[in-house]
């Protein structure tokens, strides 16, 4: 479900072109996958937090990262979103050493801080999963970047 916000305004008496938008009347519909994309940015935005997603999630994106030679920003988000309010649940893997409760307040700020400012929907809900521990040095597929040339 996306969200929508209609937006209504009076009648504009100038007919200059920089008050022209103020009388064009319309709505605006935010897509669920705009807010599971700003909530997993901003979830990899918090220290502490190394990856997205559960391991099989993990292992398949990095394959599909590689063959789409992009980032799937919405890796381990998922959200509903209505048209005044959304809820996040988050699947996060941890830096080893990282105090977890404080990286899950951190994320829970950061990713209702974004969501809230950039599509002006209230977030009631942010939930984070930690589904994994990230020892430093030891390397998974998902590590290791393709490099075609040295």
């Amino acid at each position: 479900m996306a969200a929508t916000e209609t937006l209504a305004s009076t009648p504009s008496t100038s007919k200059s072109s920089s008050n022209r938008h103020q009388s064009i009347a319309g709505k605006v519909v935010i897509a669920d996958t705009v807010v599971a994309t700003i909530a997993g940015i901003a979830t990899r935005e918090v220290e502490g937090v190394h990856a997205m997603g559960g391991g099989a999630t993990r292992a398949m994106g990095a394959v599909r990262d590689r063959v789409a030679r992009s980032a799937d920003h919405t890796r381990g988000v998922r959200v509903e979103v209505g048209e005044k309010q959304a809820a996040i649940d988050l699947d996060v893997v941890v830096v080893y050493g990282t105090e977890i409760a404080g990286a899950a307040s951190g994320i829970r700020s950061h990713v209702s801080d974004a969501v809230e400012r950039m599509t002006g929907l209230e977030v009631v809900e942010v939930n984070v999963n930690v589904r994994d521990v990230h020892v430093p040095g030891e390397e998974t597929d998902e590590d290791e970047e393709e490099v075609r040339v040295r």
